[in-house]
């Protein structure tokens, strides 16, 4: 009875779970204003739209190993929901060796890397020379900032997402106190931003592991036949490309929504931009509950707790719905000052007020398929992520090529909600199974 208190799924354990990721997340955005902001005062547009660039370049590669995250909070938290503490240090150092080995594969690589991204997306001669300078500088940061994806997913699984706001606010800290120095005080332009990247992200690798100093005490993180288990090192193979797949599709939709929008026009092109970004203010909000039902749900999980299992998809998820109702209410009230805040163009505000109501209806539409993402990442249920994504993005080319002609931008957005809408009750439909993977474990 005592360890059953101990693991009880309370309001408050979700909160103090979920909480910390919010803010983290609130961090980002002001992180990417400082860079824009100090190359700004330069009086140049080359330099911002180098750093702007080379930053979206560098993102976009290292993303791609976002499965890092997600993976190992779901295989560390039902490690530990099975009380096997020799697998959850295990999964610390696993993570750290597949991060450190990416980004060296990526420093290794960063010629051809970089010539195709610049041909996928080319720009002037000056702004693509200055963007160089700046990612031949935070490249050999790749290693740190991949390794920190572990960390971050070992930590949440472990519940210390204190620890996760902690690495974030004092890594960008560091990074906007360089890029004071660096650019305002000594002049170094678009190379001062990224040497202040290149510190603050290695820095935040030493604190991320400080922070895990616990899980090197014993020998298990550092024992070769458990390290190197087959079985497990397949698991974490599967694992990690389902997320891959699904994580490449969801990304595919939603470029492809920037693409076809293009097809009306650069005013419509615009107001799209602009109203992504409060698709992204649901998804930063509604990271911290789903991030807390990966751990919940995966202790659960690995623990064969099937009614724990339930209450911690049915509490983080009624906090979700929370989440997104206020957000609903607040872009019906404040949707309109917002858009004139992002921009300054009379078209573009007219013509994202059109289309305004589709982003009030988005967290009500969407607020599945994220809470859902959570609870199959924790159980590691990956195969169904990876199919039911597929089924999803099929569902949307379908609506994209058929209400797209007749109705445009209102089509466009139709069929993006429809995506957000087919993700979560696809995951709905296979969620019965998942529980019943818990029982027999």
């Amino acid at each position: 009875m005592a360890a059953d208190d101990a693991q009880a799924i309370t309001h408050k354990r979700v909160l103090k779970t979920a909480l910390p990721i919010v803010l983290a997340n609130a961090t980002v955005p002001i992180l990417g204003a400082v860079d824009t902001g100090v190359v700004g005062q330069m009086g140049l547009a080359a330099p911002i739209g180098a750093v702007g660039i080379g930053a979206i370049i560098l993102t976009g590669i290292y993303w791609i190993f976002g499965f890092l995250r997600m993976g190992t909070v779901g295989m560390t938290s039902q490690a530990l929901g099975a009380g096997r503490q020799g697998e959850v240090q295990a999964m610390l150092s696993r993570s750290l060796m597949v991060g450190s080995v990416a980004g060296l594969v990526i420093i290794l690589a960063q010629l051809p890397l970089f010539a195709g991204a610049f041909w996928i997306s080319p720009a002037s001669e000056e702004v693509e020379s200055l963007a160089r300078d700046y990612m031949r500088i935070r490249v050999y940061s790749a290693p740190a900032a991949i390794a920190l994806y572990g960390i971050t997913g070992w930590l949440i699984a472990l519940e210390r997402t204190r620890s996760v706001l902690i690495v974030q606010i004092c890594m960008n800290g560091i990074n906007i106190l360089l890029d004071l120095l660096f650019v305002l005080h000594l002049g170094w332009g678009v190379e001062g931003v990224a040497v202040a990247t290149f510190i603050a992200e290695w820095s935040g690798l030493a604190l991320g592991l400080w922070l895990c100093r616990d899980a090197f005490r014993g020998t298990a993180w550092r024992a070769a036949e458990r390290l190197f288990d087959r079985v497990v090192l397949r698991r974490m193979a599967v694992v990690n490309t389902d997320i891959l797949i699904r994580s490449v599709l969801l990304q595919a939709a939603f470029m492809s929504f920037l693409f076809f929008g293009a097809e009306f026009g650069d005013v419509t092109l615009a107001a799209n931009q602009v109203l992504l970004q409060f698709l992204s203010v649901t998804a930063y909000a509604l990271d911290g509950f789903a991030f807390a039902a990966e751990t919940l749900v995966g202790q659960a999980f690995g623990a064969g707790r099937r009614a724990r299992l339930r209450r911690a998809a049915l509490l983080t998820s009624g906090w979700g719905v929370v989440i997104t109702s206020c957000l609903a209410v607040g872009f019906w009230i404040s949707g309109p000052a917002i858009i004139d805040l992002m921009t300054t163009s009379p078209e573009v505000r007219l013509e994202a007020r059109t289309y305004l109501i589709y982003l009030i209806a988005a967290p009500f539409v969407g607020v599945a398929s994220w809470m859902f993402d959570g609870i199959f990442i924790g159980a590691t249920r990956t195969r169904d992520l990876r199919n039911m994504m597929l089924v999803s993005t099929v569902i949307y080319c379908i609506c994209v090529f058929a209400l797209m002609t007749p109705y445009e931008n209102h089509g466009l957005w139709l069929s993006l909600l429809i995506f957000l809408a087919a993700r979560g009750v696809t995951l709905a439909w296979r969620y019965p199974a998942l529980e019943t993977a818990a029982e027999v474990r």
